[in-house]
């Protein structure tokens, strides 16, 4: 199957605050403030707040041994084709240790269309018709198949072998059979995502043959403003100018006040 070879991220550094699949680690990253948005936990969810207006993208990091495939779901719009999104369809291709960042819809081998915050009407989805799934980002991460091995060579005992060369056969079938064996290493949100100014994203086509037709993994993130996470209870509501949970005992003796 041909697809898309990511290209190399270079100054990606460490992944803080990754969110780990067995084959990925993923991040949603805001280009605007070149921030990495904190994920938050919450019933059996990852959701993300986006600031209106702010581009974003989303960072993989393939952190295992081979190549893998992501197929990448944007409010439910595959990123690369525009199709509405399904894991048999075209991804990006990472070699092993690779990290990279996809920052927008694929508009040729050249360009993206760069992801950002916005309300609902303004996504892309939307403007397509297809407003059904605005609010989550999918990876659907596939392995990549390889061909199993060859059989092992048997010999036959020939009959003038003696018993020193009737060992050695054998000891030759045992030895083919043991390296044959080895083991191989709820409520509509508020944000959706537009289609924005074309940014360069250079990339590549090659053959890619998964292991199995369905997913090893896919991870998800929910998406909202901060303040509609709050309101959800998503997000824990903190202290801000007397407003939240109050405090009676905050610590420390009684200061000198500020006017």
């Amino acid at each position: 199957m041909k697809t898309l070879l990511a290209a190399l991220l270079l100054a990606a550094g460490c992944l803080g605050n990754a969110n780990a699949g067995n084959l990925v680690d993923i991040q949603i990253v805001d280009r605007t403030t070149g921030q990495t948005l904190e994920t938050y936990h919450h019933r059996g969810r990852l959701y993300v707040a986006g600031a209106p207006g702010n581009r974003y993208a989303v960072r993989i990091y393939n952190r295992s041994g081979a190549r893998v495939m992501t197929v990448l779901s944007v409010d439910g719009v595959n990123a690369v084709t525009g199709q509405t999104a399904s894991p048999s369809q075209s991804g990006y291709v990472l070699s092993a240790g690779q990290t990279t960042e996809i920052a927008g819809w694929r508009k040729s081998m050249d360009e993206v269309a760069a992801f950002y915050f916005t309300n609902i009407a303004d996504s892309y989805a939307a403007r397509t018709d297809r407003p059904q799934n605005v609010g989550v980002i999918g990876v659907a991460v596939f392995q990549e198949y390889a061909p199993p091995p060859p059989p092992p060579i048997v010999y036959a005992p020939r009959p003038h072998d003696g018993p020193a060369d009737m060992a050695n056969d054998t000891y030759r079938s045992e030895s083919a059979k043991s390296r044959a064996a080895s083991p191989q290493a709820a409520s509509s949100p508020g944000l959706g995502t537009g289609h924005g100014e074309r940014v360069d994203s250079r990339v590549t086509n090659t053959e890619f043959r998964r292991a199995s037709s369905r997913p090893y993994e896919v991870i998800s993130f929910y998406y909202d403003s901060h303040a509609n996470l709050v309101a959800r209870g998503i997000i824990p509501q903190r202290h801000h100018g007397g407003y939240g949970r109050p405090n009676p005992f905050p610590s420390g003796f009684v200061p000198d006040p500020n006017r």
